[in-house]
């Protein structure tokens, strides 16, 4: 190992109850601030709270973020502000424009379905799923994601996180046809992503004629054949999620290459909190991206369950834990009541570069969940 993993178990129950107030204060700031359509706390831009409408692809995380802290806390408020939140993203289950149709109706349905069985619920998930299927191409063999003139056919990293709404919609409807294309969609990711040491591309572009690799590239990354930070969280996230519903060892072998890639990474910082891009070559300089130190540790306690490198992962999660609450979150009554400091979303656009970004507040909120319930 290039790190020391050696840290405490941080203290979960007290972290999510310092959560409580960030969590509060973002809901008032938001209420004040929203109207019909701009209703989303996204991020903070020049010192003001950005909100986005409900086809962005980060609106569930925050109805997300108030059923996980539902389940925590048993207050009422933040059941009755997720249900609020929630339902203008109903609407998304017909968005075919986007593949996040999963991260937003899994984040925000798939937490509410989960805490509350609801029918209604169901029914919007497996609808969103369908949605989904219809970007599928069988010849390709994934979902495409964006619909960009830049790319033929272009699949990202990130669409592997989508998978999780339909293997979750074969459960609910008896329905296999989602369950077919979440594992072609990971086959096809897993063959054509990744490099010799198991980092991943960001973007591969397919030709829809031949099903063929066009070339593999990046947009958010430092360079083609950089290794983006939240790039491999998400990878790391979904072959464990993907393992998981499946139970293909071909899965959890494919989580253990990525976790080793980024816990053995020669630019990993000391407190596993990674840089933008494990590639960049100003470090004293480059931005940290605390999105993908979350993303990574919950991912990590999930896989720590089902790969003989367990005690490995769960330190590491750990220390991750432990590092963002000594040193990355934000002062209560500060930054809009976000919980978390120093993400980067996308730096080659000059967007989103060391601020409090949504995502992040809710994989570490799920992070803490998922500590508590190891035994």
């Amino acid at each position: 190992m290039t790190v020391s993993l050696r840290g405490q178990v941080p203290n979960c129950d007290q972290a999510l109850t310092d959560a409580e107030p960030h969590v509060l204060q973002l809901l008032k700031e938001t209420l004040r601030e929203k109207n019909d359509k701009i209703i989303f706390p996204r991020t903070v831009s020049h010192d003001s709270l950005k909100l986005v409408a409900s086809n962005d692809w980060t609106s569930g995380f925050w109805p997300g973020i108030l059923w996980k802290m539902y389940e925590s806390s048993g207050k009422e408020i933040f059941k009755t502000n997720a249900e609020a939140f929630t339902a203008p993203i109903e609407k998304e289950e017909w968005n075919a424009d986007s593949h996040d149709v999963g991260f937003k109706i899994y984040s925000s349905y798939g937490n509410a379905y989960a805490i509350t069985h609801k029918d209604a619920y169901k029914n919007i998930i497996v609808q969103a799923a369908k949605t989904l299927s219809a970007r599928f191409n069988s010849k390709v063999g994934c979902i495409r994601s964006w619909n960009n003139k830049t790319w033929s056919y272009p699949v990202i990293i990130d669409n592997m996180m989508n998978l999780e709404l339909l293997f979750e919609a074969t459960k609910l409807s008896g329905d296999s046809s989602f369950y077919r294309i979440a594992v072609s969609h990971a086959n096809a990711t897993l063959k054509n992503h990744f490099r010799a040491d198991y980092s991943s591309y960001h973007v591969v572009d397919y030709d829809t004629a031949t099903g063929k690799v066009i070339k593999k590239n990046t947009a958010q990354g430092y360079s083609d054949e950089s290794a983006w930070a939240r790039g491999q969280a998400w990878g790391l996230y979904g072959y464990t999620m993907c393992y998981r519903e499946t139970k293909n060892i071909a899965y959890l072998e494919q989580a253990d290459h990525i976790a080793n890639f980024i816990l053995t990474n020669p630019n990993m910082p000391a407190d596993l909190i990674p840089y933008w891009d494990y590639n960049v070559p100003d470090k004293d300089k480059a931005p940290r991206d605390v999105s993908a130190a979350t993303i990574t540790a919950s991912a990590l306690y999930e896989l720590s369950g089902y790969s003989k490198n367990a005690k490995m992962y769960r330190m590491a999660a750990d220390k991750i834990l432990n590092n963002i609450i000594s040193f990355y979150r934000s002062p209560l009554n500060s930054n809009h009541g976000f919980i978390l400091l120093h993400s980067t979303g996308h730096l080659p656009a000059n967007s989103e570069i060391d601020v409090p970004i949504i995502y992040a507040d809710y994989y570490y909120i799920e992070a803490l969940q998922r500590r508590k319930t190891l035994k």
